[in-house]
């Protein structure tokens, strides 16, 4: 399958069908967790769509950077945009809405939940992605998604944020060094 064939869905209108399926979520003891940096995206503007919902049930937000979590770290060492996670709640008991952007091999949120069962133990995690894209390699699976987009291994699907915080979805050849690794948005697939 070649990027030139593959028509790309509007990344707006996925975050608004994101939204709808996630609302009925929404509910008290309830946290919105999005993993940088795609996943950070789509939690922000969630926060905007969902704001009744958000505020009438108290829901809690934080961030991950599942970098030192990554069964591949030694190989991809720290890049310059690494940010540290930002849980500024108590997971003990809590539902946890983990938010990613595009779901790949199951690596990266993996990595999300060994980090967040350093944090406590949560009631429950519920994983969400803009995009499944298909080539799981854990028994992992995201149970909300926007789309799903079967892509080859050979093509990257990056999620991109522009000056005005409007998103795009692209594709991209994969580089031959990253074999099949989790992609996420604006940086080199993890």
């Amino acid at each position: 399958m070649s990027s030139n064939h593959t028509k790309l869905p509007d990344a707006e209108d996925l975050l608004n069908i994101l939204a709808q399926k996630l609302r009925p979520l929404l509910q008290a003891n309830t946290a919105l967790v999005g993993i940088e940096s795609g996943g950070v995206w789509l939690m922000e503007r969630l926060l905007v769509l969902l704001e009744n919902d958000i505020q009438n049930n108290a829901i809690e937000h934080g961030t991950l950077d599942v970098s030192f979590y990554r069964d591949d770290y030694e190989q991809r060492g720290l890049k310059a945009e690494n940010r540290p996670s930002q849980i500024p709640f108590d997971v003990e008991n809590k539902h946890i809405i983990l938010i990613d952007d595009v779901f790949y091999t199951g690596r990266t949120t993996r990595a999300a939940m060994n980090e967040l069962f350093d944090y406590g133990r949560p009631a429950s995690i519920t994983l969400v992605a803009l995009v499944n894209r298909g080539g799981r390699e854990l028994p992992i699976a995201p149970q909300i998604t926007a789309a799903d987009i079967a892509l080859d291994a050979a093509q990257n699907l990056q999620l991109s944020k522009n000056a005005a915080g409007n998103l795009s979805l692209t594709l991209q050849p994969s580089k031959p060094s990253q074999g099949a690794t989790d992609n996420t948005a604006g940086k080199t697939p993890v």
